[in-house]
């Protein structure tokens, strides 16, 4: 299948692309497909093409330099965009992503990762949407578009089946064909036929025997032949391991540069008759088109000529994060907060606030608001008070406020090269993103520099996250003088590893004290990627749990409403590992069981960017699920809970317990890991198992009530009419499943089919009207190797979620 008939405007762009291929011989065509540093490829100026540059995502644009010093705005987590459920909002997204990424100077954002929610272990699905494909490629969609409005390339990640992070490197997932194409295929379709992406990501992992970088018949024969995708196809990050496999397989980008499998081993390649140049002319081409879409080559017209309006980054994400909160359960709706009403804010999480996952979705926005800050501004004074409770860190904590410290470079002979901030007492050094003055070549030391200042007296612990050679003082007296190892052999195992504890001194609260981190840097020759990366850490004075726990339940006692705000951290979600357990760090749960005995209006805010067990649910009268909420999130949370706002949420993936999770097996066997449940993932597995979830896919209250009066439906086009029958206004997210009247064995009880939300204020109705898209009645056929319409009769249903089906029809076709 071809793509949509070219413009005018496009046919122009592709002529100064051809252009320019023809200007180009071999090496260098090779050498810009192997790209020149760890973000970039090589500016040719022969041909007028600047050099393009690449950024991680999806939450916010970090551009080249790894720190808090190049600040960016942070969005709400991919789960809670989901949860919103809404495409347009999603598009409004990417246009402040686009104008983040042209205030950086990016061209290409590293994103969305469309992968599903496989098992709730997986430790990167607070990165990804849900756990269903419709929902995903929907939301997916509107990202993109909203991106590449702004003239900002997307890469769709990571394609495909990388639903998991153990040994995701060398991992051979094993998945049927129909699996593929109805399930972990299906977003990447949408999103290619429906907002035409500039760029898809291949992954790490294999997909039955073949590595995705090489993968002929899953990139060349479905995403260009059969979707007739016409983007770039990269590799992520050193994932590209042979070098005629990779450009034969129709890999056009091996990242990062510039020692990859291409450059002059693709130049060799094409002279030794292993890959025919005509291939290689193909990848430049893709990476021109490119260029050229991006306004980053000379004499094409870029896609976008004027960008879109400018978006306020603050206020769209809050806007983002109050309609991404789902509410599960609201009791003699002790939500909203009564109007000066006393609240006892508890959890450590209320202070320190977990606004993103870990790993490479990290970003580093100039301020965040968390809920204790969001609270006592929008509370009247003197009606909040607060407490720990109960702390989700275990151990030493990263990126403390309490370092004072700058990074100083040395040569080898001790003399100082170069200097830079160092916000969070961190290092993250990348390819050429050197201090002034400072190379790979003359670098010898690191040192981190400055003071600590603690805000409690005690027993204070200091560690060291990273790998190599370290020497640790503080206050003059050198508590450690050694070398760590990697734990793990994924390559980008130093970015994940905790901090080990190096030090124990005794601090007085307000006094500062001397530290001093240095690191001997010593990079192997033949590393894909040179990364000088390291951390000062620290934890206070360890306070007894069940102390802080009776402390939290006096708090609880003397309030009219306790609001407990739990969390995980970034050593249970985060790139780079699986999750052992859904369960909340810490004491966080015996937190909550004390204080819903001392106060039954307790409410329980969970701030974690995946399902967790909520042990305690039906003794609490209200949980709100915030996700990662974003650098507003604390204020957002505040919109919420005093009822300025109403939650917007639904859930974009079931949320159970790890004993009743149909699927749970992440851990490959022998390099392989078995799809062995097929279609059934998330809620058609639990569907399919009989078992009942803590709460379903599509579930979430608002403030108000409504009464679903009527369905009708064509085959084809679907009316439901609503009614807000409580008293306020309000947003309903109105879900349509389809189910066959005869379901088969092998094929899913319902699924979603569409969906669309409506407004209407108390008493007043509303009507939505949805079409059904084909996709909806086809199943993959194996023996064909195509889709098939399936004929005969069908049940659609209306409702709030997979299990409050509120009316229903048939429907023949």
């Amino acid at each position: 299948m071809t793509g949509p008939e070219p413009t005018s405007a496009e046919e122009a762009r592709e002529a100064v692309v051809v252009a320019a291929l023809r200007a180009l011989d071999l090496d260098t065509k090779t050498r810009l497909l192997a790209g020149q540093d760890m973000w970039s490829l090589p500016a040719l100026p022969v041909i007028g093409l600047s050099s393009l540059v690449m950024s991680d995502g999806p939450v916010g644009v970090r551009g080249v330099r790894w720190s808090a010093d190049a600040p960016s705005v942070a969005l709400p987590s991919p789960t809670a965009l989901a949860a919103a459920w809404d495409p347009e909002l999603a598009r409004r997204a990417g246009v402040l992503l686009a104008q983040e990424a042209r205030r950086k100077g990016v061209h290409v954002l590293l994103a969305p990762t469309v992968n599903l929610h496989r098992s709730p272990l997986g430790g990167r699905h607070f990165e990804c949407y849900s756990e269903d494909p419709y929902l995903t490629g929907v939301i997916g969609g509107g990202y993109v578009s909203g991106v590449q409005s702004g003239g900002v390339g997307t890469t769709v990640k990571h394609f495909v089946a990388n639903d998991a992070e153990t040994d995701r490197f060398t991992v051979d997932n094993r998945v049927s064909e129909r699996a593929l194409r109805e399930l972990y295929l299906a977003p990447f379709e949408a999103i290619v036929r429906n907002a035409r992406p500039w760029g898809v990501m291949t992954a790490y992992n294999s997909v039955n025997g073949t590595t995705m970088t090489e993968h002929h018949h899953l990139v060349e024969e479905v995403l260009r032949g059969e979707w007739g995708f016409d983007g770039v196809n990269v590799s992520d990050w050193t994932a590209a391991r042979d070098t005629a496999g990779a450009a034969n397989g129709g890999l056009d980008l091996a990242m990062p540069g510039p020692r990859t499998v291409y450059g002059p081993a693709l130049a060799r390649a094409v002279r030794d008759g292993r890959v025919a140049e005509a291939t290689v002319d193909a990848a430049v081409r893709r990476v021109l088109r490119l260029a050229a879409r991006a306004g980053a080559l000379a004499g094409a017209e870029p896609a976008v000529t004027e960008p879109p309006a400018p978006v306020d980054g603050a206020a769209l994400a809050r806007e983002i994060a109050r309609r991404s909160f789902v509410l599960v359960r609201n009791e003699r709706r002790v939500l909203p907060l009564r109007p000066r009403g006393t609240v006892a804010l508890i959890g450590a999480a209320a202070r320190d606030a977990r606004v993103l996952g870990g790993g490479s979705a990290t970003v580093f926005p100039a301020r965040t608001v968390s809920p204790l800050d969001g609270l006592t501004a929008a509370l009247p004074d003197g009606t909040l008070t607060y407490a720990v409770g109960a702390d989700p860190v275990t151990g030493p904590a990263l990126d403390d406020p309490g370092f004072t410290v700058r990074a100083v470079c040395r040569n080898a002979a001790g003399e100082i090269t170069g200097t830079r901030s160092a916000p969070g007492a961190a290092v993250q050094w990348m390819g050429t993103d050197l201090p002034e003055g400072v190379t790979h070549d003359t670098l010898d030391t690191v040192e981190l520099t400055g003071t600590y200042t603690p805000r409690e007296s005690g027993r204070h612990t200091f560690a060291v996250k990273g790998t190599g050679a370290f020497t640790l003082t503080v206050g003059g007296t050198t508590y450690y003088d050694g070398a760590q190892r990697p734990s793990q052999d994924d390559p980008s195992g130093t970015f994940f590893a905790a901090p080990v504890p190096r030090a124990e001194v005794e601090l007085t609260a307000g006094e500062p004290v001397e530290v001093s981190l240095t690191h001997a840097v010593r990079l192997p020759e033949d590393l894909p990627m040179k990364v000088v990366t390291f951390a000062l850490a620290h934890s206070g004075p360890p306070r007894d749990a069940d102390e802080l726990i009776a402390e939290a339940v006096e708090a609880a006692r003397n309030a009219d409403t306790a609001v407990v705000v739990v969390a995980t951290t970034e050593r249970v979600e985060s790139e780079g590992f699986d999750r052992r357990d859904l369960r909340l760090p810490g004491r966080q749960d015996d937190l909550v069981h004390a204080v819903a005995a001392a106060n039954p209006d307790t409410v329980v805010v969970v701030n974690s960017g995946s399902p967790v067990e909520l042990p305690w649910r039906d003794e609490v009268a209200a949980i709100l699920l915030t996700w990662f909420p974003g650098q507003e999130g604390g204020a957002a949370l505040a919109d919420v809970l005093t009822g300025v706002h109403e939650p917007g949420g639904r859930l974009p993936t079931t949320w159970g317990t790890l004993a009743d999770a149909p699927v749970t097996q992440v851990v490959p066997v022998n390099g392989e890991l078995p799809y062995s449940e097929d279609l059934f993932i998330g809620y058609r597995a639990w569907d399919r198992a009989g078992r009942t979830p803590t709460y379903p896919f599509g579930h979430g209250l608002g403030y108000t009530d409504w009464a679903y009066e009527s369905l009708e439906t064509d085959g084809t086009t679907v009316r439901v009419r609503v009614r807000n029958t409580g008293e306020r206004p309000g947003r309903e997210v109105i879900q349509l499943y389809l189910s066959p009247a005869e379901p088969a064995p092998d094929r899913p009880a319902r699924g979603l089919a569409a969906f669309a939300s409506v407004e209407a204020g108390p008493g007043e109705s509303a009507e939505a009207t949805v079409e059904l898209p084909r996709r909806a009645f086809e199943v993959w056929d194996d023996t064909t190797k195509a889709w098939a319409f399936v004929k005969g009769s069908y049940e659609i249903f209306a409702g709030r979620s997979i299990t409050d089906r509120r009316l229903t029809a048939p429907i023949n076709v």
